[in-house]
């Protein structure tokens, strides 16, 4: 099968002029097949504030009510989305900005209300990964914003992780899937003071003993646990690194 690497990238590093440059001159150093996944929360945050709307996060996920919902469509869909396919098409890339509606590649439904009602928030349901292989196959690289839909007229504001993994998931049966998380560090720490003491390969066993032994703990758990169920459906192999390291071989790499 065809190599292919999806990268997910976070609002902080899309929304910098700078750091978006470098990102996409990085990315575009990337061999083979590509999809780049990006979040812009920053972004939406800062609009927010300039239209009157209140941003209320609920464990660093946001509550997305109608008029945050505007918002993240026009912050994530459009200005985000196509500042990233600007870029890339500037230096030789032909990308594609997409939402989960667009050929409905990607249906969710609304997360049912428990503790927390997250309001327009999509839990993904569906992806219709044929059409995705279908335009990578024509060499084209889709970009992918943090937004979906129920295929009854309603976007939803969904994480950029979790659209990165599910769409990884569904590729996985047309390609040979590397998943890159980009993270502030070089990869998974041993040491939280030290950035060099990178994990250089992580399987589930030693994933355990770190956790037991509070090695791993926090926000990194469930982002880990994820990894590896990517790697159950049959992603190749998960790496979380740093951005400017996306186009090389450092970093925490995840197998089984």
């Amino acid at each position: 099968m065809e190599k292919l690497t999806i990268v997910k990238v976070g609002g902080k590093i899309v929304e910098e002029p700078t750091s978006l440059k470098q990102l996409l001159t990085d990315f575009s150093k990337i061999e083979g097949y590509k999809v780049l996944v990006h979040g812009g929360g920053r972004s939406a945050t800062a609009i927010a504030a300039k239209l009157g709307i209140e941003s209320q996060l609920v464990n660093g996920r946001r509550v997305t009510d109608a008029e945050m919902l505007k918002v993240v469509t026009m912050v994530y869909g459009g200005l985000v989305n196509k500042q990233i396919v600007a870029g890339l098409q500037a230096i030789g890339v032909n990308a594609l900005g997409l939402t989960g509606a667009d050929l409905n590649y990607m249906r969710s439904e609304k997360r049912p209300v428990k503790d927390v009602d997250y309001g327009f928030v999509g839990d993904v349901k569906e992806v219709n990964a044929g059409i995705l292989a279908d335009l990578i196959s024509k060499g084209i690289v889709p970009v992918l914003a943090p937004l979906t839909h129920d295929n009854a007229g309603n976007l939803l504001n969904t994480n950029a992780d979790t659209i990165a993994g599910e769409a990884a998931k569904a590729l996985a049966k047309h390609f040979d899937v590397t998943l890159m998380y980009c993270f502030e560090k070089k990869g998974v720490l041993l040491d939280e003071n030290d950035d060099e003491s990178v994990i250089a390969n992580l399987t589930p066993a030693l994933f355990k003993q770190y956790v037991l032994e509070k090695t791993i703990n926090g926000g990194m758990i469930p982002k880990l646990e994820n990894s590896f169920e990517a790697i159950n459906a049959g992603v190749k192999q998960v790496v979380i690194t740093k951005a400017d390291q996306i186009h090389t071989q450092n970093g925490t790499k995840i197998t089984i």
